[in-house]
């Protein structure tokens, strides 16, 4: 990491895309994903950006209490995806069309049917979701999002369209919730202004325009965070953000906003 920028990591995967969208390269490889590594005394939130060709696994993520209970420690995994991209036809599933109780949920993600029996959600640029540990979720092909995640690496896969990796049936279906996708949180972020797309419990992440508010301001007093520019306009602690980096402020004075600028800011609660 040099100054506040946190160091970026490409990481491919099987449904990644071998030409992403500027300032990103591929270098020959399938990515799927951006990490942006969190610092020792941040590893609280991870931030990703996500580019797919193809769809990802349908899976599902524990809470805290239930890794708590396994003795895997604070290693739930609630996150949330802001659009930014999307082919024509793209979709998100999350949740189910009806209840499914676990005996059907194993015996559907068996046999494939998982998929039809989700709900697929149309998507375009300024589409956000809010996923909450045990929602079964799975991110379609031609979909470029933010996402903004507790850090933790437990993915339980259900299902995978016949690709070569390992599912974990009986963790998956002991966490998953078999019912349908109704987050309040869920929302279209209009192109510009100030928007709060989460406020806890596990972390804040607002969209700002311009400088922020007094009342954001009031929010993320003496608490450090993440900053995600948008567009250019944004500098942390005197160094100028370029879209597609992100950086660590200590406060959201050490947050230069431009008129009209727009970025993500992050922090746990």
């Amino acid at each position: 990491m040099s100054g506040p920028l946190l160091s970026r990591k490409s990481v491919a995967k099987p449904w990644g895309r071998e030409v992403l969208p500027a300032p990103f390269d591929a270098a020959g490889e399938r990515i799927g994903e951006i990490w942006f590594e969190p610092p020792p005394a941040f590893d609280d939130l991870l931030i990703k950006y996500i580019f797919t060709s193809e769809a990802l696994s349908v899976q599902v993520h524990p809470s805290d209490a239930e890794t708590e209970a396994k003795g895997l420690g604070r290693q739930g995994k609630e996150e949330c995806w802001l659009v930014i991209d999307a082919e024509p036809g793209a979709k998100l599933g999350i949740g189910f069309d009806k209840p499914l109780d676990p005996d059907a949920m194993r015996a559907a993600a068996l046999d494939g049917s998982i998929e039809h029996l989700m709900t697929w959600h149309p998507v375009q640029a300024g589409d956000f979701f809010y996923i909450p540990a045990g929602t079964v979720h799975a991110i379609g092909a031609g979909v470029s999002l933010i996402e903004v995640q507790q850090n933790s690496d437990i993915t339980y896969r259900l299902y995978d369209y016949g690709r070569p990796r390992e599912l974990h049936l009986d963790d998956g279906i002991a966490v998953a919730n078999g019912e349908t996708y109704a987050d309040p949180r869920r929302q279209h972020v209009a192109k510009r202004g100030e928007v709060t797309l989460v406020n806890g419990p596990l972390f804040r992440l607002d969209r700002i325009d311009g400088p922020a508010s007094e009342l954001l301001r009031i929010a993320y007093e003496g608490a450090p965070l993440l900053v995600v520019p948008r567009s250019e306009g944004i500098s942390v602690h005197g160094i100028e953000l370029a879209v597609g980096e992100c950086a660590l402020a200590q406060g959201l004075d050490e947050v230069a906003v431009s008129g009209g600028a727009l970025a993500l800011l992050a922090r746990p609660v």
